[in-house]
């Protein structure tokens, strides 16, 4: 079974145009909730998601045959999702005209919109703080915090050393931990701000 192969397995499948489609209906299975939620933490709406992780498909289908089989498939995916994605905010900078201090603010205001949000739950203050990063730092972050993947995978994503990763992971954390700390000072329920403190900790491990 299909579902049964390692990724190695499917790229050679995919390559040599045998069960091609069904190989490559594989990888999108295997990896499409992970890709769309990397991308949905930076663009927010499900729609932008949606419409940005097909494009991240489209180019693995076209991109495939070329896939160097001692990488890894994953490292190789990711990469293309936070490309694409990169490229979808640039371009809604550009077609909206909007400054780079605008954009957290954009995001934010696309964040307090979606169905279900509660400023009082820390998860949202959380991902309020996320959205005032610059991009590539709240890359580095979500893949760090939420993924756990490890510097070393990242960087091989990122085309970054690790050493600058870390750094940027730090600085993340810190405009993160003021954020958050500033958002407590206007917190007067004891279990807000027990709640609050505790993601302040959490940030740090």
């Amino acid at each position: 079974m299909l579902h049964q192969a390692d990724d190695n397995e499917l790229v050679s499948l995919f390559k040599q145009h045998k069960d091609r489609e069904k190989a490559f209906t594989t990888i999108v299975k295997r990896y499409q909730e992970k890709i769309y939620w990397q991308i949905r933490r930076m663009v927010i709406r499900h729609e932008d998601a949606d419409d940005v992780m097909q494009h991240v498909f489209i180019k693995a289908w076209n991109g495939l045959d070329n896939f160097r089989e001692d990488a890894k498939l994953y490292t190789w995916l990711y990469r293309i999702a936070v490309n694409e994605t990169l490229t979808y905010l640039e371009q809604q900078k550009k077609r909206t005209s909007i400054s780079l201090e605008d954009v957290g603010e954009q995001l934010e205001n696309k964040l307090t919109s979606e169905k279900g949000f509660d400023e009082k739950q820390v998860m949202w203050k959380l991902q309020k703080a996320i959205q005032q990063l610059p991009e590539k730092q709240r890359v580095v972050f979500n893949l760090r915090y939420f993924e756990e993947m490890p510097y070393e995978q990242m960087s091989e994503v990122l085309e970054t050393s690790v050493g600058a990763l870390k750094a940027s992971y730090h600085h993340a954390v810190k405009k993160i931990e003021d954020y958050i700390l500033r958002s407590e000072e206007h917190t007067s329920e004891l279990q807000s701000r027990v709640d609050i403190s505790y993601a302040v900790f959490c940030l740090k491990k």
